[in-house]
């Protein structure tokens, strides 16, 4: 008579981590609720080598080792045990890199990491048949190799957003709105908000409001209640050209608000109003602090590049500087002003360089920008956010569908993740810029191509 499986087990999951998950979220072994989570040896290898450096991969591997250490003291890290006494699941580093049918060296080749990774889950799913074995990667080819091989595999999904086409854009035109209150925001007065029917009450919001032929553009503070008129002068000789910019600038501007994103295709200004508002503020801050994520090149470490530090950076952050020069070329009439840029480049007022640069430092009285920030994780943003001190403003611009790190998309980086879950906070304000500024050309690429 066969042995009658226990129903538990029918149901009972481990998932298998492999390298880019941990680098992800260092807190990942934590987010599987009832069920068991294993590592191949081989990752605990790869972590090793990023355990040194300041890139935020490198404090994520280095994370993850002390948990395990901590959860490990009395236990072998080759038998099940608990992480911790709140976990219903269990851990396990695997060993065995030896499946007696499907071998991944064998089908896709000897030596690669990730086809040994694939035989730790291969051969622990036949040690548990009764289990469900899943192998969680952000990598997809791993994950689409995992599939020929008939083992399940899936994206890590804590901290993904869904539906990332209808993220909050921050913005929303209003039709046959009363033209007394149109009239009344035109001159500048505050009208409260209960005096108009607003769809979105419970976070900062930037309004269109219409009536026939007239319109106007507003603002909501979650603060007050209230409904106020959008400026649209220019901000360091830079003028907006649109809406959305003028909402964006006012957000920029706004001493209330302590925290912006800026989303936005190519071409729509995100970087260049972002430093045009932080020069106009320069003496509200002690330094304005430009910045974006280092994704290398083919694939190659910043070392690869020649040259001492500055040149090897230099190229990451051109566009930074393309910006801050078109800037002061609006001042070709003003050489004292151009001569008060470059001195606050020279001083250290303005400083640009690439995010790990900023690791340690406390962000007092800072007009912090992070460009690029699409190309972030959800735990880097958090990272950088905690490190903001007394009067410091944080600036996040980006382009969530235009991502150049292997491990997350649209609905899994960062900046989307904060859009997300910061929309109702008093201190945080958001705008979608679509409409591309550039030139006709690159609209055209934009819209066609």
């Amino acid at each position: 008579m066969a042995k009658k499986e226990n129903p538990h087990q029918l149901t009972h999951k481990i998932f298998v981590l492999d390298t880019s998950v941990i680098l992800y979220d260092h807190e990942a072994v934590n987010s599987f609720q009832e069920h068991d989570v294993a590592i191949p040896a081989l990752v605990l290898e790869e972590l090793d080598n990023f355990k040194s450096g300041n890139d935020t991969r490198n404090f994520e591997a280095r994370n993850f080792i002390r948990i395990i250490d901590q959860a490990s003291k009395h236990n072998l890290l080759n038998k099940w045990f608990s992480l911790n006494k709140n976990s219903l699941g269990k851990f396990k580093v695997l060993l065995n890199e030896f499946p007696q049918k499907q071998n991944a060296e064998i089908l896709f080749g000897e030596g690669k990491f990730d086809n040994r990774i694939l035989n730790a889950a291969l051969a622990l799913k036949e040690e548990h048949p009764s289990h469900k074995v899943i192998l969680v990667s952000k990598d997809i080819c791993l994950r689409l190799k995992a599939k020929s091989l008939d083992l399940h595999a899936e994206d890590y999904e804590t901290g993904k957003v869904k539906n990332v086409d209808e993220l909050y854009t921050g913005k929303t035109a209003l039709k046959n709105i009363d033209i007394d209150i149109i009239e009344q925001v035109r001159k500048n007065e505050v009208v409260k908000a209960d005096e108009i029917k607003l769809p979105f009450t419970n976070a900062n919001h930037f309004y269109i409001l219409k009536n026939k032929k007239r319109e106007v553009i507003t603002y909501y503070s979650l603060l007050d209640k209230t409904i106020r008129l959008v400026n649209k002068a220019p901000i360091f000789n830079i003028s907006p050209r649109n809406a959305e910019q003028c909402f964006a600038i006012d957000a920029l501007l706004n001493p209330a608000v302590k925290l912006v994103t800026i989303q936005g295709n190519a071409g729509t200004g995100k970087t260049l109003l972002a430093l045009a508002s932080a020069l106009a503020l320069r003496k509200e801050y002690r330094q304005i602090y430009i910045t974006r994520p280092i994704v290398p090149l083919s694939n190659k470490d910043i070392g690869f590049l020649p040259g001492d530090v500055k040149s090897k950076v230099d190229p990451y952050m051109a566009p930074i500087w393309d910006n801050l020069k078109f800037i002061r070329e609006q001042f070709a009439n003003d050489e004292k002003m151009q001569f008060k840029i470059d001195e606050l480049v020279r001083t250290e007022k303005i400083e640009i360089a690439p995010l790990a640069f900023i690791r340690g430092r406390t962000l007092t009285k800072i007009f912090f920008i992070v460009d690029e920030a699409q190309n972030l994780t959800p735990h880097e943003i958090k990272t950088i956010i905690s490190r903001a001190g007394e009067h410091t403003k944080i600036v996040f611009t980006g382009d969530i569908y235009q991502i150049d790190t292997p491990y997350l998309d649209s609905e899994s980086n960062g900046l989307s993740y904060l859009i997300e879950n910061a929309k109702h906070h008093p201190l945080y304000a958001h705008i979608t810029l679509q409409k591309g500024e550039r030139s006709e050309l690159a609209n055209l690429a934009t819209e066609l191509l």
